[in-house]
């Protein structure tokens, strides 16, 4: 049951309501509920439909992720993913106070969190409550789609990634990871990230282009994917190619590639990134909502 009231819950929601409140990891029974909550916005919540289509279950992962589910009188009402990062689904930011204190007893490390910006903020807050400390808080990140054929002519070297080339691109996704987040995904070792790189350039995910020199020019990947919707993640040009006006029609080519796989293309983009913002909104990118990211 909840043990306290967070401020955000005493601003939004009458004491007497918590009386039917609990939080607990969810199980595979949990699994149809979960799924039509997130299916209010499958646009926001295509991370945890891409895990649920994969998974089958809302069942904790062999590798002991979880997810964490907020229920008024034994109705799911919010949840959040509690993995490597945590992902509010529909969470209110008001049960921010009781999803913090379930992932603070839980003794995991979180990387990040994720998610629309009112929620990671109230989890943010939380967290800190409980001793948690971020080294950065990215409070503005347009939430972006396009559900329609490109504005911008698209680049017809762009591709799969191909396993031959797996040597050439796992360096340019670490790249990218770097330059976005401050450190290499290789701190921990080489196994999970290379895995991660792997499994996308086999499910067909991966999209890059090598130039004749076997040169990475660009890459990007179809990051979460729902029969609906697909979100982009890890757009990386490389710098001896940045400043020649590649970026739009290299964007054109990744959506022309998603669309064959879901009618709605999605990503979210820092907010101080202005260049990036309007490559998206030349391509045709529309805002949709806004993201945060917290970095721990």
């Amino acid at each position: 049951m909840l043990s306290r009231v967070a401020p955000w819950l005493a601003s939004r929601r009458d004491v007497s309501d918590l009386a039917g409140m609990s939080v607990r990891t969810l199980d595979g029974r949990d699994t149809d509920a979960l799924k039509r909550l997130a299916q209010q916005d499958p646009v926001t919540n295509v991370f945890i439909l891409a895990h649920l289509r994969a998974a089958g279950t809302a069942a904790p992962t062999s590798g002991g992720a979880g997810i964490f589910g907020v229920f008024d009188d034994g109705v799911l009402v919010g949840a959040c993913w509690a993995g490597a990062n945590l992902v509010p689904v529909q969470l209110d930011p008001a049960l921010a106070g009781a999803v913090a204190e379930a992932a603070n007893r839980s003794g995991r490390r979180y990387a990040s969190a994720f998610g629309p910006a009112d929620s990671v903020l109230a989890l943010h807050t939380e967290l800190v409550e409980r001793g948690h400390r971020a080294h950065e808080v990215r409070a503005e990140q347009p939430l972006m789609i396009i559900d329609g054929p490109p504005c911008v002519e698209p680049n017809p070297g762009l591709g799969l990634g191909n396993l031959a080339d797996f040597d050439r691109i796992l360096p340019a996704c670490a790249a990218m990871f770097e330059e976005e987040v401050g450190y290499s995904p290789f701190l921990g070792g080489r196994e999970f990230y290379s895995r991660r790189v792997e499994g996308l350039i086999r499910q067909g995910h991966s999209l890059v282009h090598l130039n004749d020199a076997r040169e990475v020019v660009f890459k990007a990947e179809l990051g979460a994917v729902t029969s609906d919707v697909t979100q982009i993640q890890g757009v990386w040009m490389n710098p001896l190619f940045r400043g020649q006006g590649l970026s739009s029609g290299y964007m054109s080519a990744v959506v022309e590639q998603a669309q064959k796989v879901a009618p709605v293309t999605s990503l979210y983009v820092n907010g101080f990134n202005t260049r990036a913002r309007s490559t998206y909104e030349r391509v045709g990118f529309r805002q949709v909502g806004t993201f945060a990211t917290v970095l721990f």
